[in-house]
Parts: structure tokens; sequence; C-alpha cells
């Protein structure tokens, strides 16, 4: 099943085992269970603290492989194949189960171990799914640490019953004790704030208490990233308040115009930019969503406000904004309706859930035409609709495109109305824009790919001045309409959003926020003023 290259390197990972584990097989005739049955011999024979056990009616799903730790009684399972993004799962799955120590802080090692609810998780995953991975492996973590936690990968082209019995149209979807927990990407910290009451307080408390930053960084994504990094190298106090850390490049596949590297996906350059803004010791808060920012003018300790959803403050002598934009949605009937029912945002996601279907792309640039691309390979058949009367995306893409038999290209196409019969999407309407005739195609999923929205509602009611589009409007500096605060990257009013200009603007705006500490002092806290 592996190949030699593959079992050298998982040979090195294995010899970090401590404790002995068994892989508990349950397999029907299918060629899945076999390939599954071929893995776990293979793994087996790295290491000899491993042992293979075949029990057929361990589980009613099948096939399956459970990785178990006999005396801790901790058990992850595997439903499917765990080949493709899921493989570093079943990797770490081996190796936490094993006894190699988790890369967690002890203090969310403590909160796991304190939960004292028993939790059967079930998570949906299709193997191409580049989001699916980082909430397979937060939930494994936790039942690694605590007995009471189970937890099953599903491959939902392998249990496509189950996908259909339970309506699933995007992954990752999660089920807990049988009820939908959530879909989607999830952190770790995000699952915990869910499953452990009064969490939320105690983080809210916590972030409360900090001390004030000399730069803090709204934002995590490559111009958050860029702006903590020149920040640190100052020898300032700097931190980062992020929803997820990475952004929207998390859910980008490809990348292949990041000057010096050749080609890479979001999650490893995302894993690369985490990394090198730690080590400079930046404070990174994450599942943290900024509500409102209260300029230094307007509070009595003449630091800036930031204000958190959870109800904590943080406080800071500068304030860099860089929260991003987030996918555009149509706004039409029926969208929110069937989110997740049909409507979809991530092709690479949630493309292999429509196998064999008719499905639609709205929207003709690079990012509409490469979904059609990459979904002409899975579905059967593909339509784009453009609104304009010509494409936007690069010409090489709509070549391709146009050579490929299922993918038909429609423009003069207003969407007006998703269908669906109250469960799922059934088909979509729109009008066609040269003869107002109102039209309807039949169809099963639906890709929208038109375009970003800045975040920046949060600041509606701040000082901070914003452009007709939502987009803050900066200078030549980073700075924006409210001393010392800074903006940068594609919420911004520069042109070209690119995770590289994104990243030169979190740069220059990093460097502007600094030139305005050397030029303003530090604020007088009451102590110092009456000493």
């Amino acid at each position: 099943m592996l190949d030699q290259a593959m079992k050298q390197q998982l040979k090195a990972y294995l010899d970090n085992l401590k404790t002995g584990i068994q892989l508990v097989l349950s397999l029907d005739s299918s060629e899945t269970a076999s390939k599954l049955d071929a893995l776990a011999k293979d793994i087996a024979s790295l290491n000899d603290k491993i042992e293979v056990v075949r029990e057929d009616n361990a589980s009613e799903r099948k096939p399956v492989m459970q990785v178990v730790n006999p005396e801790k009684g901790t058990s992850i399972k595997f439903a499917g194949l765990p080949m493709g993004h899921e493989f570093t799962s079943l990797v770490l799955a081996l190796l936490h189960s094993g006894g190699h120590p988790i890369k967690l802080e002890q203090e969310v090692i403590d909160q796991i171990s304190e939960l004292d609810q028993e939790l059967n998780v079930e998570v949906f995953i299709s193997l191409s799914c580049q989001n699916c991975p980082e909430v397979v492996q937060a939930f494994n973590m936790m039942s690694a640490i605590n007995p009471l936690i189970k937890t099953t990968m599903i491959d939902g082209a392998v249990f496509q019953d189950e996908v259909k019995q339970r309506d699933i149209m995007a992954v990752p979807s999660v089920f807990v004790n049988g009820e939908l927990f959530g879909q989607g990407r999830m952190s770790l910290a995000e699952i915990l704030n869910k499953v452990d009451t009064g969490a939320v307080e105690k983080q809210k408390a916590k972030l409360s208490k900090k001390e004030p930053f000399d730069v803090l960084v709204v934002g995590g994504g490559p111009a958050g990233s860029s702006a903590a990094i020149y920040a640190a190298r100052k020898g300032i106090r700097t931190g980062v308040v992020a929803e997820r850390f990475g952004g929207q490049v998390m859910d980008t596949m490809a990348i292949e115009n990041f000057i010096s590297v050749k080609e890479t996906t979001g999650p490893k350059l995302v894993a690369s930019l985490e990394e090198h803004v730690k080590e400079y010791g930046v404070d990174i808060i994450t599942e943290q969503r900024a509500a409102n920012i209260i300029d230094a003018e307007n509070t009595d300790d003449g630091y800036i406000h930031v204000e958190l959803e959870s109800g904590a403050v943080l406080k800071a002598r500068t304030v860099i904004n860089s929260t991003g934009a987030r996918w555009r949605e149509m706004n039409v009937p029926g969208e929110q309706e069937y989110r997740n029912k049909g409507v979809a945002y991530c092709p690479h996601c949630d493309g292999p859930l429509f196998k064999g279907k008719r499905t639609a792309v709205i929207g003709g640039g690079n990012s509409g035409i490469e979904a059609a691309i990459d979904l002409a390979g899975i579905v059967e058949h593909v339509t784009v609709l453009e609104f304009m009367d010509t494409l936007r995306a690069d010409q090489v893409l709509i070549d391709k495109a146009n050579s490929m038999p299922n993918i038909d290209i429609i423009t003069m196409a207003q969407t007006t109305e998703v269908v669906g019969d109250g469960t799922r999407v059934t088909g979509i309407e729109y009008k066609d824009r040269n003869t107002d005739e109102i039209k309807q195609i039949e169809l099963s999923g639906i890709f929208v790919q038109i375009g970003l929205v800045p975040n920046s509602e949060w600041l509606k009611d701040s000082k901070v001045e914003l452009s007709p589009r939502g987009e803050i409007v900066v200078d030549a500096h980073g700075s924006t309409t409210v001393n010392g605060v800074f903006a940068a990257g594609d919420v911004t009013t520069v042109p070209y959003k690119q995770i590289i200009i994104a990243m030169g603007e979190g740069a220059k705006a990093s460097l502007g926020a600094f030139d305005y500490l050397i030029r303003n002092p530090a604020p007088v806290v009451a102590e110092e003023a009456t000493a």
C-alpha cells in the first residue's frame, strides 16, 4: 500500500511511540477494505509496538480502522481510507495514541482532560478537502487525551448513503452525539469554546488582563503576519488578534504567483507564516473577532481600545487593521436557505460531494474559471454564469475551459434565485440580460466565485474613514484617518488584492506604526503620574 520512501519516512516517525497501540479493523468485501487492510499491515510492519487486530463486529460502519491505546482506553476511528490530505491525520493519531507528546499548551491539555461528558464525534470529510484535516486532527487530539471522547473520520465518497441520509452538502461536517455540531473549518480553540461551558468567560477575563501592546495587529493573514514580524523585529510589544490565523489564504489551494516559490498551497504558506511570527515572541490570540475600536482621544487611559465580540478589551498604542476580505455572496432568494445544502464557496473542499452531478459556477473571473476546470474532472457537467458580456479570467484559463466538453459558459447572465426542494438545491434561475428572459437550469450544486467583500463592518461606528465599497482609506504610509490606527491588505483601498501585495502593505503599515511610536510619547498611567 505504501511505497518504500513513504515507509522509511513513516518508520522514523513511529520510532517516537512510547506505548503499544492496536489497529482494530472492521472490514467488508469492498476494495477500500482491502486497501485499508494492506495499509494497517504496512504500518504494523514498521514498529513492534503496533498490533493489527481483526474484529469485524466491532463497528457497524465498515470498513473502519480504529487506533486504540488499550491502557488509556482511547480510540480514534477512520472510516474509509485515510490517505490524501488525511494521511497526516492518521500519522498524528498513531503518534498521539502511542504516547508521543501532543504539541498543545498544558493549559489546553488540562481543559480537554477535565471534560466530563461523553462525546461521540463523527467528522465527514473528502480526501481532497484542505480544510478537513485541521478539524479531524483537533478532535483526534481530544480523543487521544480524554477517553470519553470518541472521534470517527468518515470519507463521504465511501459512505455516500450516509451523506445522502444526513443531507451533507459541505465538508467538513461534524456531528456530536448524533446532532449537527458545525460545518467548515474549526480550530481546536473554537471547538472547546462550544463544548466547554464557561470557557468563553474564562478567556474574556484572561484577555482583558493583558498589558497594553505597542502594536496590536487585528487579523492574521499575510498582511497581518508581515506587520507583526516587522513590528516585533523592532523589539516592541506586539500582538495579533484574529478569528483564525491565516485568514482567507487557508482556503486557497494553489498558489503559483508568490515570487521565489514556484508553487505552494494556502495551508502550507500559512503554516510557514505562523512559524515565522512565533519566532519573534508575538502574542497570538485566535478565535476572537473584533467588534469595535475606540481611539485614544476617547479613552480614559490614553490607549486605543479594541473591543472583541467576547466582551474582552485589548489595549494598544497603535493598531494595524488587516482583517482582509471574504467571498462575496449573490444576495438572491434561496442562497442562505441552501447554504451548505448545495450552495458552496470552496470547490476544492466540496466538489467531491457532487461527483457525477450537474453544477454551476457563478463568476467568470480567474477564480470562477479555475473552479469550473477543477469541477469538470469530478462532476457530470459545469455551467458557468457570468454577469458581463465577456469573461474576466486569463486567456489561458478560458482556452482550457473551452476545450473541456462538459463545461458550458453563459455570459450576460444575472442570477436571480437559488431553487430547491426545501432540503437541497435542485436548480438555479437566471435572467438573460440580452432578452430579459428568465431561464432555469436543473442542477445539484452552485459554487459562488464572484469576488470579495472587505471585513470592515466592525469599524462602522468608529472615526476610521471607509470608501463607498467599505474599504479602509489609507495613505502612502498605511495610516488611516485616526491617529495611531493603520491598515493593510485586502481590507484597504490599495488596488490589486494579491498575497504578495498584502505582505508588502503589512510591512509598510508596521513601519508607519513604528514611526508614529517614536514620535509620540507613551500614555502616562495613573500610578506613574502620582509617583
